[in-house]
């Protein structure tokens, strides 16, 4: 597959209102570690497989790929826009992609990933995938998109999100800048929110050790005891993301 058409394929799945987000995270002793976000698009190729297949020429895909090999074919493209978004794109080029689809199973799954030294860097790569989310052709659009669940947390939007992980104690911590400016990006959605409402935003959060708390009370934990997992319904999670906030606890 021609990577113009991946990149198509990837600002789909991002823009789909109907899909199911996992937001994965993999810690490390000292700090470091994976950050994955998954994408469960499998309603769109019940809804338009055979359609997407014509525009793509594909039918059945299993590719990973990083952002860099996408854009290294439209370099001169790239170099020509202004200096902040090269540099929005430049901050993308790190992460992975897979993607797989089948027409014939139904199936549309991506994963977009990336190795972080430490967890306070998780912040930035929220707004890298806002600016995936959002490029049209060549520039990127507005911050405060709602449509985009990543938006919220992007530089300059309407919630601060940030990640730390010290002496044993991860903290997840969400604070909305505006109430009243939240309402009126929720109030904008109209009837997409009606799609929102069938998605579902899952956190799995996996440990070097067992864990001992979680503020969380939705929250499940593996059968090891190292993997937390807490799910929210999307529309609740965009409204009010405040309510996973998280500060979690390992044994000594």
């Amino acid at each position: 597959m021609r990577k113009p058409k991946l990149l198509v394929l990837i600002l789909l799945v991002l823009n789909f209102t109907s899909c199911q987000f996992s937001e994965n995270i993999y810690l490390n002793e000292d700090g470091s570690g994976r950050m994955e976000f998954s994408f469960d698009a499998s309603e769109i190729m019940q809804m338009a497989g055979q359609q997407m297949s014509e525009n793509s020429g594909e039918k059945d895909m299993d590719s990973t790929f990083t952002f860099k090999e996408l854009f290294d074919e439209k370099r001169d493209s790239i170099a020509s826009l202004p200096l902040d978004e090269q540099e929005k794109l430049k901050a993308i080029e790190k992460f992975s992609v897979h993607m797989l689809m089948s027409e014939k199973d139904k199936k549309f799954n991506m994963d977009i990933f990336t190795d972080f030294k430490s967890a306070t860097e998780l912040q930035d790569m929220f707004s890298a995938l806002n600016t995936v989310g959002n490029l049209q052709g060549k520039e990127a659009a507005k911050i405060n998109d709602p449509n985009n669940p990543f938006s919220a947390f992007a530089k300059g939007g309407n919630s601060k999100l940030s990640y730390s992980f010290k002496n044993g104690v991860f903290k997840r911590q969400v604070a909305i800048v505006d109430k009243e400016v939240q309402k009126q990006m929720m109030d904008s959605l109209g009837q997409a929110a009606m799609m929102f409402a069938n998605s579902k935003y899952k956190l799995n959060y996996h440990f070097p050790r067992r864990v001992k708390s979680v503020s969380n009370d939705k929250a499940m934990f593996s059968a090891d005891g190292k993997t937390v997992i807490i799910e929210y319904g999307l529309m609740d999670y965009m409204t009010n993301p405040e309510v996973m906030n998280l500060e979690i606890v390992l044994e000594d």
